[in-house]
């Protein structure tokens, strides 16, 4: 990780790494779930493609989180098929680090996923998380049904008001439909649980977002 001195201007798409049709192996087994990465998934469950910096840490705030059936940390969001790792922070494919999170909603609530998303990074930063700069740290949502959409701009506009009133500036997460999700190398997938000691550059901005809060106290 460790992204420094990277593009923070989205890359044309006529000047796009053309990527490949070959899928990237990964295995297709969580390290800590122990449930598969790729679809097919059990009837009932939703997912959601998040992007809220180095996608490590990320992955591992979800795995940890109740109701999460699994999560698989991949590039979405921009141009590329099936780029690699090198070819992403080149930052000419477009795509930010993103984690797909696929959840249990008897179990848990989309807005605490949402409120999860929000708390544990920074949204106001732009093109950059910390010390991770480059278009591939960009905070992003891609959401999957228009009732998620819904769920998305309302909490955007809940959290936008409470950064505000902690002087914190407009929030910068990129809002869309999602695309195609490109699973990343094996090696990524689940890796604070395979280096309990490895970089994580996530870090919050210490304002509660208020949604989730129902299912919490459920």
């Amino acid at each position: 990780m460790l992204g420094l001195g990277k593009s923070t201007k989205m890359v044309e798409p006529e000047r796009a790494l053309p990527g490949r049709d070959r899928e990237l192996t990964v295995t297709n087994r969580h390290a800590v779930l122990g449930t598969p990465l790729k679809p097919p998934f059990p009837e009932g469950l939703e997912r959601v493609v998040l992007g809220m910096g180095c996608f490590w840490g990320a992955e591992r705030v979800f795995w940890q989180a109740l109701g999460v059936y699994t999560t698989a940390v991949g590039y979405a969001g921009g141009i590329t098929p099936n780029a690699t790792y090198e070819e992403v922070c080149s930052g000419r494919t477009g795509h930010t680090e993103a984690v797909l999170v696929v959840f249990d909603p008897s179990k848990v609530s989309f807005e605490e996923i949402l409120r999860l998303f929000w708390e544990n990074h920074d949204p106001t930063q732009g093109m950059r998380q910390g010390n991770d700069v480059g278009t591939q740290y960009r905070s992003a949502i891609y959401w999957e049904t228009e009732q998620q959409r819904v769920a998305v701009e309302a909490s955007r506009a809940a959290y936008a008001e409470r950064l505000s009133s902690a002087g914190y500036p407009e929030i910068t997460t990129e809002i869309a439909q999602a695309g195609p999700f490109y699973y990343a190398e094996d090696y990524h997938q689940q890796y604070l649980h395979k280096n309990p000691w490895g970089y994580c550059g996530l870090g919050g901005t210490g304002v509660s977002c208020p949604v989730g809060v129902l299912s919490r106290e459920q």
